[in-house]
Order: structure tokens, then C-alpha cells, then sequence
């Protein structure tokens, strides 16, 4: 279908299989699919965190995915398995997380390093010990979850804000969200369903969207978003929702230290 990225982490235990369908791809001579036509991004769980966790997480990845090299890394959160949230062992097990990342990018081994759940609090004090910035942030994002300072926080700093649950695990998807800003939008727009619309919003506001799916169908219908649009007036509405409705669907970053 065109699709040339695949985002897995460590935590999803599924980097073999994506490996062994990658190698698979490639080795087919009627699909001329090479390494570097695809991007790859995995991530650290929190069980790995510090220097050494996150060298050998790494060496993980890479034999599972049976490549030589990840095209972009994150942090996947800011907090360590098994703290308490107002630890400061999160905050030691990041800062060695993340100058692993620096000396693993430096050799090559990563093309790019970003994290995954970081609040501004997280991003700022980033500045405290990283040499390098992180170059993508990756984040809850639909119209419940708006994170409008964050990203406006990113775009100031040139980092990257990737969307994930842009669907709200469908849960935005179902017949009765009771939600009528949303189900009135996707209704008066018959070139568009509600999944659209929703992956729209967030390209509108800035964010690459990541969205999952289950079949053939809803990949073709995500790609399809790239030759359409919202209105200034039905982004309006879909901002709205949020004052109203406010909700993570997934992790909430916000209580770690």
C-alpha cells in the first residue's frame, strides 16, 4: 500500500516477527523493498532503564530485528519499573537511559533518538544533562488529549511530535461515543469517516500520526487522509472538545517525578 514505517518497542514482543517480515520482504525480488526504503522505531520499556539496561535493550532490538542499525530509539517513558512516582530514580535511570542513546547515535547504531510520554517538566529537564536534544516526542494526541503546550513546546524546540492513540483506542470510533461535536463532524462530511477525521485533527495541528489497525481495510483508509482535509471551522469545533470531555485513553506521564 506504500506504507514505509514500522513502529514496534521492546514491550510489544513483537520485533522477531517484524524482523523476520522485513527479511522476508527483502529477499523477495518482485517487491525491490532494500533496507533503507523502511523506518524502523523501537523503544526502551521502563524495565530497562539506565546506561547499562539501555545499551543491552538495544543489542536486543537490533538481533530481533535482524538489522544493524534502528532508525529512531526512544525513551518509552519517563519512569523506571517498580518506583514509586515520586521517586528520583527516575530521574537518575533516565539521564543514564538517555546519554546510552547519545553514545549509540554517535557510533551509528541509531540514525535518531527521541522519547515517548515526556511532559514539558521531562523535556526541560532534559537540558540539564543531554548533550543532544531528543529529536521526536511521542504522545497521546486526539481531540480528548489536545497537549497543547507540549506541542507548542516541541514545535519551539525542533523536536518532532509524533501522535499515537489518535483513535483513542477506539474508543472515538464507536456509535455512542456521546461526544456530539464529534459525531456531527464526521456526519456532515460525507468523504470522510470519523477514523479520518480524527487522523486530520491531528495532522492539522503539527503531529505525524501512527495510527494502529487491525486490517486491510483501515490501512487503506488511514493512508487515504493524505489527499484530504478540515475546515477552519470543523478543526474549531474538534478543538472544543477537550474543555469538555478531557481524558487519557493510555499512560498519563504527568505523576512522574
Amino acid at each position: 500500500m506504500g506504507y514505509r514505517l514500522v513502529d514496534t518497542a521492546s514491550s510489544y514482543r513483537n520485533e522477531s516477527a517484524i524482523g523476520s517480515a522485513l527479511q522476508a520482504a527483502f529477499s523477495n525480488n518482485s517487491s525491490k523493498l532494500r533496507r533503507d526504503d523502511v523506518w524502523i522505531t523501537s523503544k526502551l520499556a521502563p524495565k530497562e532503564q539506565g546506561f547499562e539496561g539501555a545499551t543491552a535493550a538495544v543489542g536486543r532490538s537490533l538481533r530481533a530485528l535482524q538489522t544493524d542499525y534502528i532508525d529512531l530509539y526512544l525513551v518509552h517513558w519517563p519512569g523506571v519499573s517498580g518506583a514509586a512516582p515520586e521517586s528520583p530514580e527516575h530521574r537518575r535511570c533516565r539521564e543514564g537511559s538517555w546519554k546510552a542513546l547519545e553514545t549509540l547515535y554517535n557510533q551509528g547504531t541509531l540514525r535518531a533518538i527521541g522519547v515517548s510520554n515526556y511532559t514539558v517538566r521531562h523535556l526541560e529537564e532534559m537540558k540539564e544533562y543531554a548533550e543532544i536534544l531528543p529529536m521526536v516526542n511521542q504522545c497521546e494526541l486526539h481531540p480528548l488529549c489536545t497537549q497543547q503546550e507540549l506541542l507548542r513546546y516541541c514545535r519551539d524546540n525542533g523536536i518532532v511530535f509524533t501522535a499515537y492513540a489518535s483513535l483513542g483506542e477506539s474508543a472515538l470510533l464507536g456509535p455512542n461515543t456521546g461526544i456530539v461535536e464529534l459525531e456531527d463532524t464526521a456526519a456532515r462530511r460525507a468523504d470522510i469517516t470519523r477514523a479520518q477525521a480524527l487522523l486530520l485533527w491531528g495532522l492539522h495541528r503539527g503531529a505525524a500520526v501512527i495510527p494502529k489497525a487491525s486490517s486491510a481495510e483501515h490501512l487503506r483508509e488511514n493512508l487515504a487522509v493524505l489527499g484530504l482535509g478540515l475546515s477552519a471551522d470543523e478543526l474549531a469545533v474538534l478543538d472544543s472538545i477537550d474543555s469538555k470531555y478531557h481524558r487519557h485513553f493510555c499512560w498519563n506521564p504527568s505523576t512522574i517525578a
